[in-house]
């Protein structure tokens, strides 16, 4: 780190102010690239005192030194870049962005997509959907974002559409704009399409970004419910771990645990216990994430260990049902045999091989469970492991 980006990060606000002013007013890109290139090295309130500083130092004869900063693309620092050009923007710098937005690099479409959430030109309206759905995830977010400021019938219509489709890739990118655009009315079209989907762990990995999850627990239960056993699915494999502390997951594990039990809440509450108690026994998980992290979900540890495994497991026999959204949650933690074997009667040729899959672990499928289970089978391949079990 240079003795400039040591100054420009510290607490001496002599030198920071010093350094911030020459950052600007000399437009020292090397400088600007140097600290973007720190930005998985330093604190988050760090970064945030940085993008500060810059604002601080920017007046209406050096503003326009920020576009050279175009190149170097930071999250840390758009906000405080954009919010100093929109103080001073006029009808030329707007048409600068726009000219930098059609012809320049990613990096500094990026800041022009920013621009337009402030400027609301809508000039920017094609360039932003032109890049709403490219390689670039940073671009990607901030051109949603700004058409969902803008309001964008076309965009948002479109995206609705592509929950539709047979690709899970673009069902997912979908699902990745409609939550930046900020439209809490497409809720319910992407809890449907995360029903449906194959990469369903992922989609609800989203869903608490567009609505709080306790929230949608609290007005659509069944539903709300299906996205956090997708999430408990998901975590350390899929999602981040420290999805525990922005999803808030303590508090509604607490509330779900305090309330009367049903069997929905018991699938959940098992499936819950089961995948914290694997992240804590296995040091892989845990390892690199920060105190924060392995505090709360220690604690959550903690707080499910106090659930009634026997009573929960009498309740989920409800959901051993092939129209439940839990069936497949419960099938891992029932230990009724009976009811397990109905399922093999069935019309899921899924639900029936993973119904054969659960009698064999625990010790129950004979042949006369596999002759049902065959009945209804017209996958071959489902057929050939029915058989081979």
């Amino acid at each position: 780190m240079t003795e400039l980006l040591k100054k420009l990060t510290g607490k001496n606000k002599n030198e920071y102010e010093q350094v911030a002013k020459h950052l600007v007013d000399d437009c020292d890109t090397e400088l600007f690239k140097e600290l973007t290139e720190q930005d998985n090295f330093l604190f988050d309130f760090i970064k945030q005192n940085v993008a500060q500083r810059i604002y601080n130092a920017c007046n209406e004869k050096n503003y326009h030194n920020l576009l050279a900063f175009f190149k170097y693309y930071s999250p840390s620092y758009d906000e405080a870049i954009i919010a100093a050009l929109s103080k001073f923007a006029n009808e030329d710098l707007t048409d600068e962005i726009l000219e930098i937005f059609e012809s320049g690099n990613e990096n500094e479409k990026c800041y022009c997509a920013k621009y337009f959430s402030y400027i609301q030109d809508p000039l920017s309206i094609d360039l932003l959907r032109e890049n709403s759905y490219t390689e670039n995830e940073s671009l990607n977010a901030n051109c949603a974002a700004t058409l969902g400021v803008l309001k964008d019938v076309q965009s948002y219509d479109e995206a609705l559409n592509n929950l539709l489709s047979n690709d899970e890739f673009k069902k997912l990118d979908a699902v990745k704009f409609l939550v930046l655009y900020g439209n809490p009315d497409a809720l319910g079209e992407i809890i449907n399409a995360m029903k449906t989907s194959t990469m369903a762990e992922n989609i609800a990995g989203y869903i608490p970004y567009l609505a709080e999850l306790s929230d949608i627990i609290k007005t659509d239960y069944e539903n709300g419910l299906l996205v956090l056993n997708n999430i408990i699915n998901g975590l350390g494999e899929i999602l981040g771990l420290y999805e525990v502390i922005n999803f808030r997951l303590f508090d509604i594990f607490e509330d779900l645990i305090s309330a009367e039990p049903n069997s929905k809440s018991a699938a959940i509450l098992l499936n819950a216990e089961e995948k914290f108690n694997t992240l804590t026994e296995n040091d892989e998980y845990m390892f690199d994430e920060d105190k924060n992290t392995q505090a709360e979900i220690k604690d959550i540890h903690k707080l499910l260990n106090k659930i009634d495994k026997k009573l929960l497991k009498n309740l989920i026999v409800k959901e051993l049902d092939e129209n439940s959204p839990f069936v497949f949650t419960a099938l891992e933690y029932s230990d009724n045999i009976e009811a397990i074997k109905e399922l093999l009667r069935c019309n899921d040729q899924t639900i029936i091989l993973r119904t054969a899959e659960i009698l064999k672990k625990l010790g129950a499928l004979n042949d006369t469970e596999r002759t049902v289970a065959l009945v209804k089978i017209t996958d071959e391949n489902i057929k050939s492991i029915i058989r081979a079990l």
